[in-house]
Order: structure tokens, then sequence, then C-alpha cells
């Protein structure tokens, strides 16, 4: 795989990532800070709410929404460990009957529920979700901080999923040795790669495993 110039907060190539939660990162946090080339200033924190929206039925789609919009992407590939995202589908509310009848639903793998307007609001949506048992709206708030380590996208997280705190740390990149050589110079070679659509499905009990770190 080539490789090609990345930027914290731009869009770029699909790329693959590292990522994992647990009750600290404190020397690992530590280390990327140390190690990270300069970083624009409007990564340097970012804070952010959004609901994610799961399916019992479904692990290849994660769905978020924030300020009003929504955001699906689909699972790709594994390779070394690492995970591949593509996106799926991007929307803003108020969203359209044809949209969550041929995009959003179908990536739940859930029934449709029955649609009568043509356009649905947020609020709408969500009672929707509420009412399939299947389906949970979750609240997740992020204080997150950027950095760059051997050329790859980085960052540690606090994670608020529906109240309950988690630190997240990742690092990102369309070339795999350069994730896997900050895995190891970070610390974090040794945990358990999660995506936040599996850390969310804990946290709320979906799933019934613990986490690792």
């Amino acid at each position: 795989m080539g490789k090609s110039n990345l930027e914290v907060g731009a869009i770029s190539d699909p790329r693959f990532e590292f990522r994992t939660f647990g009750r600290e990162f404190d020397e690992a946090s530590m280390r990327m800070a140390r190690l990270s080339n300069p970083v624009p200033e409007k990564v340097w924190e970012r804070r952010s709410k959004e609901i994610y929206i799961v399916s019992a039925t479904n692990d290849k789609n994660n769905t978020k929404i924030r300020d009003g919009k929504m955001d699906i992407k689909t699972f790709v590939t594994e390779k070394d460990g690492l995970e591949q995202w593509n996106p799926l589908m991007k929307g803003e509310f108020p969203i359209s009957k044809d949209v969550l009848e041929k995009e959003v639903f179908p990536a739940f793998a859930v029934d449709m529920p029955a649609l009568s307007k043509d356009t649905y609001t947020l609020d709408e949506f969500l009672e929707m979700v509420r009412a399939n048992s299947s389906l949970k709206a979750v609240s997740v708030e992020k204080q997150r901080f950027g950095y760059m380590v051997n050329d790859t996208i980085c960052e540690v997280a606090n994670v608020w999923i529906n109240g309950a705190k988690l630190v997240s740390i990742n690092s990102e990149s369309t070339v795999l040795a350069d994730i896997l050589k900050t895995m190891k110079d970070v610390g974090i070679d040794g945990c358990e790669n999660i995506n936040y659509l599996q850390a969310v499905k804990r946290v709320i009990g979906m799933i019934d495993k613990p986490f690792a770190n």
C-alpha cells in the first residue's frame, strides 16, 4: 500500500485504525504527546456530543449523529489486527423517507418501520429507534486531543458513554507499518483493538464482555 500525506482533521484515503478503550492510559498518553510532531491548533482539543445508534443484529455498520447530521461507516476488512472502515452514507435532518428506507434502516439490519411521511426530524427518527427492541440510541460525549506520531493520525480521548467514562487512544493511517510502529513506540501494542461500536455495546450491555484494559 502506497504512502500518502496525512493531515490531522482532514479527509484522506480510507485508513486502517487501531483503537483501544480502558480506564486510563496515562503513560501511553504521555509518550504519545512527547513523540508527536506539531499538529494544527484546531485539533489540540475538540469536544463533541453525539448519538450512536447501535443494533443488536449488526456489527458491520457504525452510525453516529452529530450536529444534526448522520454518518454511517461500514467495516471493510481487517489486516494485521487493524480495521478499515469506509463511509457508507452521510445525511442531514430532516431526513427523507427514501434515505431511511434505502440506506439507514438496511444498515441496521432490522425490520423497516412504517413510514408515512416524506421527511423525518431527528426527534421523530429517535422515536422510531426507541420503538425497536433491537436498536438503542446512546449518548456519547468526547473530549479529544490530537497528535501525529510516525506519520499516523493519533488521539487520546476522554469518552462518556451514557455517562460512563472511558479513555480511548488510537492511531490511524493508510500505511499499516506506521500504525504498528506507533503502537509499539507508545506502548499499546499489547492492548485489545476495539472500535467505538463495540465499546458502546459493551457499556450498555448489548455485548456481555468486559474491557481488557
